[in-house]
């Protein structure tokens, strides 16, 4: 736990916050500055600022429950989608330090746009710089 982290401060019971749903290493909630009604958080329990920060263990867990809570939260709002993200750092969009999975409900002509906006405009890559780029991703995750 993280002494100054208002996320923590909700799992520890600390600060108010609406619990949706919860498992033995992650926390659901509904966001206090939500974009849409029924936006919910899903934190990991232990403070974990950036997703690699995290465990296996508890990136499963806190993907169960956004798996479980996405159809319950469009259902609980009458959305007809959801928009399911996670800003990693503060040059994401970050906003509090401690690694969390959004769950935004979207409704029809909501002005809200795809997840692809988030990146800005999409680079002019070659078939050999893609290449290159699959390869070290694929190298780095096969060395956990």
């Amino acid at each position: 736990m993280s002494s100054d982290c208002p996320f923590c401060g909700i799992v520890a019971g600390e600060i108010p916050g609406r619990i949706v749903g919860e498992n033995d290493h992650a926390v659901a909630f509904l966001d206090a500055n939500p974009m849409a009604p029924g936006h919910t958080l899903v934190v990991p329990r232990n403070h974990r600022e950036r997703l690699a920060d995290a465990t296996s263990e508890e990136t499963q867990a806190v993907f169960s429950l956004v798996h479980g809570l996405a159809p319950a939260v469009e259902a609980a709002v009458d959305a007809d989608g959801a928009t399911v993200g996670v800003n990693d750092g503060s040059v994401a969009g970050q906003e509090v330090p401690h690694t969390h999975a959004h769950v935004i409900p979207r409704f029809a002509g909501d002005g809200g746009g795809s997840i692809h906006v988030a990146a800005g405009s999409r680079p002019e890559l070659s078939d050999a710089k893609l290449d290159e780029i699959a390869s070290e991703i694929g190298g780095a995750s096969n060395d956990e």
